[in-house]
């Protein structure tokens, strides 16, 4: 089982940046043999994908809406997947989850994710 805590959510204007990280644990972990991924919920909408990392190849993959201004990185050392978001828009509103599974490859579908942290509420003010 893998323990997922996300942090960062906070209340910006549309335009500026903010960056959300998420730290993951379990006794039998290796992140290697994972792929993480970040999705959010928006007002009126389902589970949403936002972007994919796979810490195995490091490849990465992004939803359409936000590629070019967010961007997901890693710390290995740590075992944190980071989201920089940036030029961030009202829609960009919503509860924001980190997700993992044992897999290589990224994927979009959500409920291909075994595991699941809390969620961090971003909230982009116009």
């Amino acid at each position: 089982q893998v323990q997922l805590v996300e942090s960062g959510g906070m209340l910006v204007q549309a335009g500026s940046s903010l960056r959300l990280s998420c730290a993951a644990s379990g006794r039998t972990f290796r992140i290697y043999d994972y792929v993480m991924g970040w999705f959010r919920r928006t007002p009126g909408k389902e589970r949403e994908f936002v972007a994919a990392l796979s810490w195995h190849s490091g490849s990465a993959d992004y939803a359409d809406s936000v590629k070019g201004r967010f961007t997901i990185s890693r710390d290995n050392a740590k075992n944190t997947m980071y989201l920089q978001m940036d030029s961030v828009k009202p829609e960009d509103t919503g509860v924001y989850y980190c997700a993992a599974d044992r897999r290589l490859v990224p994927v979009r579908n959500p409920s291909r994710y075994d595991s699941w942290g809390q969620g961090t509420q971003v909230t982009v003010s116009s």
